[in-house]
């Protein structure tokens, strides 16, 4: 596993062999980051469910100034922590489940401009944190949400602060892009 572009451009990352963690891939990583802005309007990312953390460097890398790692195994924290060692960078890195800790950042009145959700495709843990994301208001305006799921379950949902505008498929992975709805302060 290696970062695609940025300052960090062809750097290779600690790999993580759990049982529950499914990287995303490089041929997705590279995808979603080509749709995203060029110029990387993002300031600050939150990688829920972050595993290596590769998601969220990447988005270092591309010119985001803070990012926050989310995720419930140490292991999983453990590697975030060398793979910004590696990078020579400084996170925020949570040990929480990150629906617990998406309603946690939004209570503290935090916002991100980028949020990165990658759970597990076989659960509806996608769904509860988008809730939480909603109800919080932890996407900053302007700000993008890149929710991935496997094609068996896809995103059938309406929210009331935030709305898809894009979906792409990639072998079993669909990636998502929201945005906060026109008219809202969500």
């Amino acid at each position: 596993m290696r970062i695609i572009g940025g300052r960090f451009k062809g750097r290779r990352l600690a790999p993580f062999k759990g049982l529950h963690t499914r990287p995303t891939s490089d041929k997705v990583r590279e995808a979603v980051f080509n749709i995203l802005p060029g110029e990387f309007p993002f300031r600050s990312v939150l990688d829920l469910f972050a595993g290596t953390g590769a998601m969220g460097i990447e988005a270092l890398s591309r010119g985001a100034v803070e990012a926050t790692f989310v995720d419930s195994d140490p292991a999983s924290l453990a590697v975030i922590r060398k793979n910004m060692e590696l990078c020579g960078q400084q996170a925020r890195v949570i040990k929480k489940d990150a629906v617990a800790a998406a309603a946690d950042l939004a209570r503290r009145g935090e916002s991100f401009d980028l949020i990165i959700i990658d759970p597990p495709y076989s659960s509806e843990l996608l769904l509860e944190t988008l809730n939480a994301i909603d109800r919080g208001g932890l996407l900053a305006p302007g700000g993008i949400i890149v929710a991935e799921s496997g094609k068996r379950a896809p995103l059938e949902a309406d929210f009331t602060g935030i709305e898809s505008f894009d979906q792409r498929g990639y072998g079993d992975t669909l990636v998502y892009f929201l945005r906060r709805r026109e008219g809202t302060d969500a």
